[in-house]
């Protein structure tokens, strides 16, 4: 995947999706660093709303 953006909001709690030009795909991120690539959106956004299970 492409290196985490870094030209936006930055903090603990910042989600982000973007688009990874040149492709149909999405890159998705957590405010912990994980992040997962996807081409719907929902799919993004239902895993990053379901990732902080386990966060401290």
């Amino acid at each position: 995947m492409s290196p985490r953006p870094t030209t936006m909001l930055d903090g603990d709690t910042v989600y982000r999706i973007v688009w990874l030009p040149g492709s149909d795909r999405l890159g998705g991120w957590c405010w912990c660093g994980a992040s997962q690539e996807s081409e719907d959106p929902v799919e993004l956004w239902e895993w990053l709303l379901a990732h902080p299970e386990g966060h401290p």
